[in-house]
């Protein structure tokens, strides 16, 4: 990222106030910051006049989302001014990798984005956030929402948003097959049901292509789409709230029979395996997929915006109408909507900067989930986690009303995420199951080559190697 030369204040004598000043800057800083004096309810280190500096990871959270960092920053500093707050707007392919490095090194930032782990906890770095949350903070956040940034009781994130995650339709192509898509996004839909209607969605086109009805990518990079099936069929994840494996009887058998349908059917393209996200995407954008699957609201926003640069001559292609659709749920039962909430984690690190850092650290945190960052739930069009968020972008939503319909129907049905009640030592295991075993597994059923009878049985051996259950 570029560097910035920070605002420096000089200190005079006791009593009197601050008389010269300085600045030096770089054309165009990816950070801001600055030291001088902080008042009487300053923290300690300002009353010192010595800066300290707090390292934030973020990541392009929506299109905007740099642009209201900075006025963030910007307004933090105008009140802390001693404060130093650096960022680095890491790229969602790489930066958990990077992540990850430095924090097994023992040197994570002060704060990431990201939704709160257990494998964080297990590595006595996450600091833990209940000692600074005062009755006006927690009094600000809507029910539940804070639970959602807690491990086993214990605070350790402030969210910004909850995120959905469902499928994502083509207006065009469903009501040309007689979608009644409204019904589905207020009702949902069975394995059965979306069976019967894919048929009816994948045909080949004028053109000689392929026009299929559910299309994701399957290139190894994640297990979402697994996810997502399984927890429309009674699994909400690999074990339950108490950390018991739950993998090992007939709804995980259903679910790879599921998908299996789905790929000899022909609903899903014969090269999943291999696709990546970006291509799942353009397919979209070329009318050859009906549905994609891992979609979230945002996506009403990014196409109207594809749609507007289509007028404007920018970008070449059809214009689309987005419709948000839940997730089809096994006839046995109930569906299910993939939810949580994503916000900033703090960090100590190996050599401990002290707690003056640490409540330096939490400022910042509370300063980036406040009511004007907001915008970011506002601008991806989920759920607020905060009433002051809610009164501020009030009216102010960008979502189509049935999207926005669609949004609050599936928020009704939300599994919560068992990460937040399983010990640390669990999740990690569990993690370890998800990379070595459901990743090559779900590769496998996507080439054809290992049935869903044999990664069943796989699933169940796994888990009680690496889960002990």
């Amino acid at each position: 990222m570029r560097k910035s030369k920070w605002l420096v204040w000089s200190l005079v004598l006791a009593l009197v106030f601050v008389t010269a000043a300085c600045s030096k800057k770089d054309p165009a800083p990816s950070a801001s910051g600055g030291t001088g004096t902080g008042g009487k309810d300053a923290p300690k280190t300002e009353q010192q006049g010595k800066p300290d500096t707090v390292k934030v990871w973020t990541y392009p959270v929506h299109a905007k989302y740099e642009d209201d960092l900075k006025d963030l920053i910007k307004d933090f500093n105008a009140k802390y001014p001693n404060i130093k707050v650096e960022y680095e707007m890491l790229s969602w392919a790489e930066g958990p990798k990077k992540f990850d490095v430095a924090l097994n090194a023992g040197d994570p930032p002060d704060l990431y984005f990201h939704a709160v782990s257990g494998q964080y906890v297990s590595t006595g770095l996450a600091l833990q956030l209940d000692q600074y949350l005062t009755p006006e903070i927690k009094g600000d956040y809507l029910p539940g929402t804070l639970d959602l940034a807690k491990i086993q009781g214990k605070q350790y994130g402030l969210p910004l948003y909850q995120f959905q995650w469902g499928w994502g339709g083509n207006k065009r192509i469903l009501e040309e097959a007689g979608v009644d898509w409204k019904k589905i996004q207020q009702q949902g839909w069975t394995w059965s049901e979306f069976a019967e209607i894919a048929k009816k969605l994948t045909k080949k086109l004028p053109d000689g292509s392929m026009q299929y009805g559910l299309v994701t990518d399957g290139n190894g990079a994640n297990n979402d789409f697994i996810q997502l099936v399984t927890r429309n069929s009674g699994l909400d994840d690999v074990v339950d709230k108490d950390g018991k494996f739950i993998w090992n009887d007939d709804r995980i058998l259903d679910s790879l029979k599921f998908i299996d349908g789905l790929m000899k059917s022909g609903v899903m393209p014969k090269e999943t395996a291999a696709l990546a996200a970006q291509k799942r995407t353009d397919m979209f954008y070329a009318g050859q997929a009906a549905i994609i699957s891992k979609a979230i609201p945002y996506y009403d926003v990014m196409i109207a915006n594809r749609n507007k640069d289509i007028d404007a001559g920018k970008v070449k292609g059809e214009k689309i109408d987005y419709i948000q659709l839940p997730v089809p749920h096994n006839d046995k039962y109930p569906a299910k909507t993939t939810s949580g909430a994503e916000g900033y984690v703090a960090f100590k690190q190996k050599n401990d900067k002290g707690e003056e850092h640490a409540k330096n650290t939490f400022l910042v945190m509370e300063a980036l989930s406040g009511a004007k960052a907001g915008n970011s739930a506002n601008e991806l069009c989920l759920p607020f986690v905060r009433q002051s968020q809610a009164k501020l972008f009030e009216g102010k939503g960008l979502a189509q009303p049935y999207n926005k319909a669609a949004a609050e129907a599936m928020a009704k049905s939300v599994a919560m995420p068992v990460d937040l009640t399983i010990s640390a030592d669990t999740s990690a295991k569990v993690k370890q199951y998800y990379e070595q075993v459901v990743k090559p597994g779900v590769q496998a059923l996507f080439t054809g080559s290992k049935t869903p009878d044999q990664l069943a049985d796989e699933f169940k051996s796994k888990g009680k190697q690496i889960l002990g259950q």
